[in-house]
C-alpha cells in the first residue's frame, strides 16, 4: 500500500480504499465504472477519525506538522533501482514520440534490461474508448480490456509485450482518482492542489508501474515515459512538472530527458532551418527541465550545421543530438539508433552499463535483423488488398490492420498495395463495378460501430463470396458475413443485426440475454483478451496450429444462438467458439466452395507482432498470392497457410 509523508497509517489506509473487501470501487482500474453515489456511501458510513469520540471535522482544526515534500511512495518500491527515460515533443504533435520511445526501449530490452512504457495523455477522458477514429485514430484494446491510444499498439508490437492499464494514464484518470479520494476524506482536510497532490499522483503511478513492470518479482530497470501532446500545451503541463519533481527526488543519473523536435525545410528556401526547434527546446527548458538528448525529426538526414546550432542553443553536447529522419519502415529505426550510438548515450546517462547482457543482445539482434533484412529485400509477389471500411480517409483508424498486413507480407515476400475503399457510397447496385475496377486479390472488412456504411459492407461481402476473392472479416466484418450469408444463401428475407434494426424479421446477430443482465454494471461491451476454442481439423485449426487461442474483443453483439443450426446446415462453418458458452467467434467456408473465406468476432490485428505474424493475416496474404499467380502452391508459401482446395466456385 502506498504511503504518504505526514499521514497516519490509519488514514493512509483509508486514502487507498481501506481493503479490497471494504471499498473495492475505489481501485484505480475500476474507477471509471463507479458513481458518486458510491462515494457518498463512503462519506456516510466510513469517514475516518483520529479518535472514536472526535467528530470528523473537528480533527482538522488542530495544527499539525506537515511537509511540502508530498510524494507517495508505493510499498516495496526500491529507490535507485529503476531509471526513467522521458520523451517530450516540441514544435508540433505527430512527430512519432511513440515510435521513437518504443524503439529506444527495444534497444535496452535487447541488452537484457527489463523495460516498461507508459503513455501520459492530457485529455480528460478516462480512456480512449469513446474517441472518434476521425479525430484520434484507432482504439487499441489491451489484453486486460483497457481501451487505449494507438501508441500502445506500437509499444506492444516493437517490444513484443502485453501491456495493461498501468501503461496508460489520462488526465481524466488522475483527476477522478484525486477527487474521489478527496470526497472520501483521504487528504485529511488539506486544500487539494495541482502541486503537490496532482503531481504526486503522477509520480505514484510511475513508481507503481516500476514495481509491476519488472520480471520475477523485481522492479523494472527502466520506465519509458511518453508525454502526449507538445511542450507548451496547457493540458500536459502538470505531467511535465511531475517529471521534473520525479527527477529531483530520484536523484542524479536517475532520469534521462529526451526532446523530440522537428527540423523544417521550406521548399521555397531549399534548406533546413532550426529556429522552430530551438524555440521548442527553449520552451522545455523554461519548465526547469534540461534535456540530455535531442532527437531531430526530419524528412531528410539533418545536416551537421543544424545539429551544431541545436547543440549550442540547447546546452546539449553535439554527440547527444541525433538525426531521426524518415525511414522505409519503423522497424528499421532501432538499428539506426544503435548505429548512431543512441543506446550507449542512454546507458551512460543512467549508469546502466553494468546491467547489460551481451549474449542476450546478440541473440535478440540476430532475430530482429532477419526480419528487417526481409523488409529491405526484393519481394517475389505483388498483390492488391482492399480495406473496405468507413474510416478509410484516416489511415490511423486502421493502423493495426496496416501493420498486421506488413508483418505477414514481409514473411511471405509480398509487396502489398493496400487500396482504401470507403463503403459508405457502396450499394447493392454499384458495389460489384466499384470492386471489379479495383483489381483486388483479397479484401478485409474491418470493425466499426453504427449503421453508416452497413449496406456497402454487406454488398462487398457478397461480391467476395460469389467471386472467390479471399476474404477476412474482423469483428463487425464477422457479423456482416453472417448477415449476408443468411440473406443470400439461406434466403432469409429481413435478416439483419439487431444493432441496426431491432424489429427485423430475422435478427441473426443480437445482444445475448446474459449480456443485457449486466448492463447496469457498466455496459455490455465485451473487452479484452479471451480464450477461443478452435474446432479440430478445421481450417482455423490449420492456421493457428492449436485448438485454443487467445484473442482480443471489442463488441456487444453476437450470433443469435437459435440461428446457429440453420446457418451450419446451409454451409457456414463456425470453427471457433467460447470455451463454455454458445458464442460463435470464428467462421469459415469450406475450401470446396471458396479459397479463403474466414472471419473472427475478435480483432486479430491487435495480436500481430513482427516476429510472430497473426495466422489469419498470413492465410489471407497467402490466398491473395494464390489468387494473383493462379498457382495452388506458390513458391516459398508454407502449406499451413493454404486452404485445401483453393477453389473459386460459388456457394
Amino acid at each position: 500500500m502506498p504511503t504518504f509523508s505526514g499521514y497516519s497509517q490509519q488514514n493512509q489506509r483509508f486514502a487507498w480504499g481501506l481493503s479490497p473487501g471494504d471499498c473495492p470501487h475505489l481501485t484505480v482500474d475500476k474507477i471509471a465504472l463507479h458513481t458518486w453515489c458510491q462515494v457518498h456511501y463512503v462519506l456516510q458510513s466510513r469517514m475516518p477519525t483520529q479518535d472514536s469520540n472526535e467528530t470528523f471535522l473537528s480533527q482538522f482544526g488542530k495544527s499539525v506538522d506537515a511537509t511540502e515534500f508530498y510524494s507517495p511512495i508505493p510499498d516495496g518500491y526500491k529507490q535507485g533501482h529503476t531509471r526513467y527515460v522521458v520523451v517530450l515533443g516540441t514544435v508540433m504533435s505527430g512527430l512519432g514520440k511513440g515510435i521513437f520511445s518504443s524503439s529506444l526501449a527495444k534497444l535496452l530490452q535487447d541488452k537484457g534490461l527489463t523495460v516498461t512504457p507508459v503513455k501520459l495523455e492530457g485529455y480528460l477522458n478516462i480512456d480512449s474508448g469513446t474517441l472518434n477514429p476521425f479525430r484520434h485514430g484507432e482504439v487499441f484494446v489491451l489484453d486486460d480490456g483497457t481501451e487505449t491510444d494507438m501508441d500502445l499498439g506500437t509499444y506492444e508490437r516493437i517490444l513484443d509485450q502485453n501491456l495493461s492499464h498501468s501503461n496508460f494514464t489520462t488526465a481524466g484518470q488522475i483527476y477522478t482518482e484525486i477527487l474521489t479520494r478527496e470526497r472520501a476524506g483521504g487528504y485529511l482536510g488539506r486544500d487539494v492542489q495541482m502541486i503537490p497532490h496532482v503531481t504526486g499522483e503522477v509520480k505514484r503511478r510511475l513508481r507503481q508501474l516500476a514495481i509491476e513492470g519488472g520480471k520475477n518479482g523485481k522492479q523494472a530497470d527502466v520506465v519509458f515515459v511518453e508525454v502526449g501532446g507538445t511542450v507548451g500545451d496547457y493540458e500536459n503541463g502538470f505531467y511535465i512538472e511531475a517529471l521534473r519533481e520525479l527527477a529531483y527526488e530520484e536523484g542524479p543519473e536517475s532520469t534521462c530527458f529526451v526532446a523530440l523536435t522537428y527540423i523544417v525545410e521550406p521548399a521555397i528556401l531549399g534548406e533546413q532551418k532550426s529556429k522552430p526547434a530551438q524555440l521548442g527546446i527553449k520552451r522545455l527548458m523554461e519548465t526547469g527541465i534540461q534535456p540530455h538528448l535531442v532527437a531531430c525529426r526530419a524528412e531528410l538526414p539533418v545536416t551537421d550545421t543544424v545539429i551544431q546550432k541545436i547543440s549550442m542553443f540547447s546546452n546539449v553536447p553535439k554527440e547527444c543530438v541525433f538525426s531521426m529522419h524518415d525511414r522505409a519502415s519503423i522497424y528499421t529505426i532501432p538499428d539506426a539508433m544503435r548505429s548512431d550510438g543512441l543506446d550507449r548515450q542512454i546507458l551512460s546517462q543512467l549508469k546502466l552499463h553494468n546491467r547489460v547482457d551481451a549474449i542476450a543482445e546478440d541473440r535478440a539482434r540476430s532475430a530482429w535483423n532477419a526480419y528487417t533484412t526481409a523488409i529491405a529485400s526484393e519481394r517475389k509477389y505483388n498483390i492488391n488488398i482492399g480495406i473496405l471500411g468507413k474510416y478509410t480517409s484516416i489511415r490511423d483508424a486502421y493502423a493495426s490492420i496496416d501493420k498486421a498486413i506488413e508483418h505477414a507480407s514481409t514473411h511471405l515476400s509480398a509487396n502489398v498495395n493496400i487500396k482504401w475503399l470507403d463503403v459508405t457510397n457502396f450499394t447493392a447496385e454499384n458495389a460489384d463495378s466499384k470492386l471489379e475496377v479495383a483489381d483486388l486479390d483479397a479484401v478485409i472488412v474491418p470493425g466499426g460501430f453504427g449503421e453508416r456504411g452497413i449496406e456497402g459492407k454487406l454488398a462487398s461481402v457478397k461480391w467476395a463470396r460469389e467471386h472467390g476473392i479471399p476474404f477476412l472479416g474482423i469483428c463487425l466484418g464477422f457479423q456482416m458475413a453472417v448477415v449476408e450469408f443468411a440473406r443470400n444463401v439461406m434466403q432469409l428475407d429481413g435478416a439483419n443485426s439487431a444493432e441496426f434494426d431491432v424489429n427485423c424479421a430475422h435478427p441473426v446477430i443480437a445482444e445475448l440475454p446474459d449480456q443485457k443482465e449486466i448492463e447496469g454494471l457498466g455496459g455490455t461491451m465485451r473487452l479484452g483478451g479471451q480464450d477461443v476454442e478452435i474446432t479440430p481439423e478445421s481450417f482455423a485449426n490449420q492456421l493457428f496450429e492449436s485448438t485454443s487461442v487467445r484473442e482480443r474483443f471489442r463488441h456487444r453483439y453476437e450470433v443469435e444462438p437459435k440461428y446457429i443450426d440453420q446457418l451450419t446446415k446451409a454451409g457456414l462453418i463456425f470453427s471457433g467458439h467460447h470455451p463454455e458458452h454458445q458464442i460463435m467467434q470464428v467462421l469459415e467456408l469450406s475450401s470446396d466452395v471458396h479459397p479463403y473465406f474466414v472471419a473472427g468476432q475478435f480483432h486479430p490485428e491487435l495480436t500481430s507482432r513482427p516476429l510472430r505474424p497473426q495466422p489469419m493475416f498470413m492465410g489471407l496474404v497467402a490466398a491473395a498470392i494464390t489468387h494473383r499467380t493462379g498457382e495452388k502452391h506458390p513458391e516459398g508459401i508454407d502449406a499451413r497457410w493454404l486452404s485445401g482446395n483453393n477453389a473459386a466456385t460459388n456457394v
